[in-house]
């Protein structure tokens, strides 16, 4: 799985209609994308949640790395980001797992935490802690779906949660986005749990 987003910020006077009507028209488009996971059409809007400028922020999860190769650089798709708004920065994350609950009211906001790993930390024990916090938000109905991810660049870890009603308050350091579409043609395909690919014996002679 791969995690992906890239943050397009707009002028403080900017229609906001704008967004949502091009969301509108062509979010579908996505709905049954192959190797696509989740998208979620997210928005931030300047003075609502403490937004303190208004985005365009789409959140991708990957079921496929072919798949976000296509969309990046086959010509389709992303073109027409770069062609309506330049080329942002695409943000990306090896993603571990991704946590859903049966098929309920389509979501209306997203949580984003980012949080860079301390020097000392065992990544893969991080990975656990967060799989875990994110079942449970998950098995206990706060959130609809829950998913990481880590880019090794930087080591920075990535939380992605929905939710069908406002979340409340978010912890520091987390964003609260507004959902406009969700397109999820193979969300059924995102892990459940990190595979275990070498033996103890193995792993002991890398």
């Amino acid at each position: 799985m791969l995690a992906m987003q890239y943050e397009i910020t707009l002028p403080a006077d900017y229609d906001m209609r704008i967004i949502r009507d091009r969301v509108a028209a062509s979010g579908h488009r996505l709905d049954d994308y192959p190797g696509l996971g989740v998208k979620a059409f997210l928005i931030r809007e300047r003075g609502v949640d403490g937004a303190t400028a208004n985005q365009y922020a789409p959140f991708y999860l990957w079921a496929d790395a072919a798949g976000a190769a296509s969309f990046l650089w086959s010509g389709a798709g992303f073109t027409a980001i770069l062609r309506d708004f330049g080329r942002p920065v695409v943000q990306t994350w090896i993603g571990g797992t991704a946590h859903q609950a049966p098929d309920g009211a389509a979501p209306a906001y997203a949580v984003r935490r980012k949080t860079s790993l301390p020097g000392d930390g065992d990544p893969a024990e991080i990975a656990r802690t967060a799989d875990t916090r994110l079942a449970q938000a998950v098995s206990t109905g706060q959130a609809q779906l829950g998913a990481y991810g880590i880019d090794p660049r930087t080591w920075e870890l990535v939380t992605f949660t929905l939710h069908p009603e406002h979340p409340g308050p978010v912890p520091d350091g987390s964003e609260l986005f507004q959902v406009l579409h969700v397109a999820a043609p193979e969300r059924r395909h995102l892990p459940e749990r990190v595979e275990k690919r070498l033996s103890n014996k193995e792993h002991a002679d890398v």
